[in-house]
């Protein structure tokens, strides 16, 4: 008898998430986890967000537009056009959360059985997303010994079908850290006009670049902006993960009037949220600047502390709050796990994520993890000292 459909059994577990159970069990026994699987920041959430929610005087919770509050969608363009992002509060659809607007895309864009190109690894959930849009990604490799940078444009071009309908990126990329260059992204402008593609740009972590850089919108790119669509979100840039408001924004009018429509079926994106991230907008930049600062230091203790252990190999991430590093382990989906059943420094362990569910590509990622550096810096210096000793007192080490 057939219980589930193929989509439901094609549905993939998080690999952020699948090891709560043992996590949960650990801490059932009195062990403290530091989770550094999650891309869940300790940053506060500024009290700009939070003001009027607690001050809110609506004596109905009704519904509100399909696309967004019109207030809302106008204060976003005022905060897009800080960045030189020209745009319409037309050109804005309000999503439940970044997830949302990533599906509406996939679904506006593609029919079941077409193809989306993603460098990998890419975030973990696309996997999900394409499954529940009927879509099927093609991955490109980029490489941990290249910094995770944007694979030739050859091998983008080889894997281009009858069937591909869109280049998918995330930048600053999530779950390596890695900030895709102005080069690379006019590299992909070319392909995407040279096959009549449109570009899609996952930009949740735009205010997370560090060293100096400058980050490049794929709003940005002259020519190509009946082909572009930007994602985005508010969870990470305000701390305020749960409350699930993304946008998707294009100035592909029927792009948007798709993604409408999918909206409509829904009915609403969530209303206290919206006012919530309308006000946020007006979060002083001191804010930033403070937050910049502190996963600044946080990323140079954590990179310093792995490149002394010996057989890690840790990047330099560039942006976000990730990193992906390579193990010396024989499987790094087991040596999380035993993490957590198996191994404590004095009732205290790590949670991290085996980074081989952030690859499409069967058999990457085996020897290797990806770490948030969302935890405060004396949190990290802990964390790392018990992966140090997790990793010489592990059976399965292979240097």
């Amino acid at each position: 008898m057939k219980i589930l459909s193929n989509r439901g059994q094609a549905m993939p577990p998080s690999p952020i998430r699948k090891l709560v159970p043992f996590a949960d069990q650990a801490k059932e026994k009195g062990i403290h986890v530091y989770h550094l699987n999650i891309g869940q920041p300790d940053i506060k959430t500024p009290d700009t967000f939070f003001n009027p929610i607690k001050n809110l005087d609506m004596p109905v919770l009704a519904y509100g537009p399909s696309a967004g509050l019109t207030s809302l969608r106008k204060k976003l363009a005022e905060y897009y056009r800080r960045f030189d992002i020209d745009v319409t509060y037309e050109n804005i659809l309000v999503t439940t959360g970044g997830s949302e607007a990533i599906i509406f895309a996939m679904m506006a864009i593609c029919d079941p059985g077409d193809e989306i190109i993603i460098p990998e690894p890419f975030y973990t959930n696309y996997n999900g997303f394409a499954v529940e849009a009927g879509v099927k990604i093609v991955p490109i490799t980029s490489k941990i010994e290249n910094d995770f940078q944007l694979p030739p444009i050859e091998s983008i071009a080889e894997k281009i079908t009858d069937r591909t309908r869109a280049i998918l990126i995330c930048n600053p990329n999530n779950p390596t850290g890695y900030v895709y260059s102005k080069e690379e992204l006019e590299t992909l402008k070319e392909i995407v006009l040279k096959h009549d593609l449109f570009l899609l740009s996952d930009e949740v972590y735009r205010e997370f670049v560090y060293d100096g850089l400058t980050h490049t919108s794929v709003m940005h790119l002259p020519g190509i902006e009946d082909r572009t669509i930007m994602l985005d979100s508010v969870s990470k840039r305000y701390s305020a993960c749960g409350a699930r408001i993304g946008m998707i924004v294009s100035k592909n009018q029927q792009v948007i009037d798709a993604c409408l429509r999918f909206g409509q079926a829904r009915l609403c994106p969530p209303t206290i949220e919206q006012i919530g991230t309308e006000a946020g907008i007006d979060t002083p930049q001191e804010y930033f600047d403070e937050v910049i600062h502190e996963y600044t230091e946080r990323r140079n203790v954590m990179v310093k502390m792995l490149r002394e252990i010996t057989g890690v190999v840790a990047p330099m991430p560039k942006g976000a709050f990730y990193l992906v590093v390579k193990l010396p382990v024989d499987d790094a989906d087991k040596f999380a796990q035993w993490l957590l059943t198996d191994f404590n420094v004095n009732n205290e362990t790590v949670m991290i994520a085996p980074a081989n569910g952030f690859y499409s590509t069967p058999g990457l990622g085996k020897d290797e993890v990806r770490i948030a550096y969302v935890l405060n810096v004396e949190d990290i210096k802990k964390a790392m000292h018990i992966l140090a000793e997790g990793l010489q007192k592990y059976s399965g080490r292979t240097v």
